[in-house]
């Protein structure tokens, strides 16, 4: 029997003030995921793009706890192929929320890439 895999994606362009560096703060509801009962899921990529002057940090927050920090420079953007895959059972939260410095306003464009097994 084969194992079926589905993608899913947590994605977007959001507009952001920054509270700090050291105070990460959710995007909003679209970049919210809870892995279904019945299968198991990974990260398996982060693509995110930083149109403000100053350096933000996107973070992967499980569960409410830091998982992944993904810093994209000033103006830049940065791709991340996960090569450390960790599983996430059914019922766990996932969330990309965004760490910049106070005061700084800008948009970001983050892409996550799951898969359910």
């Amino acid at each position: 029997m084969t194992a079926h895999s589905t993608p899913r994606f947590l994605q977007g362009v959001f507009p952001f003030e920054g509270k700090g560096l050291d105070r990460p703060a959710p995007l909003g509801p679209e970049l919210a995921y809870v892995v279904p009962d019945g299968v198991s899921a990974q990260a398996v990529y982060f693509r995110g793009g930083n149109a403000a002057a100053e350096l933000v940090c996107a973070v992967l927050v499980r569960d409410g706890k830091p998982m992944r920090y993904f810093p994209i420079g000033a103006r830049g953007d940065v791709h991340v192929s996960l090569r450390v895959l960790e599983d996430l059972d059914a019922g766990t939260s996932v969330e990309l929320w965004l760490a910049a410095p106070a005061g700084l306003t800008g948009t970001v464009i983050v892409d996550l890439g799951l898969v359910e097994v």
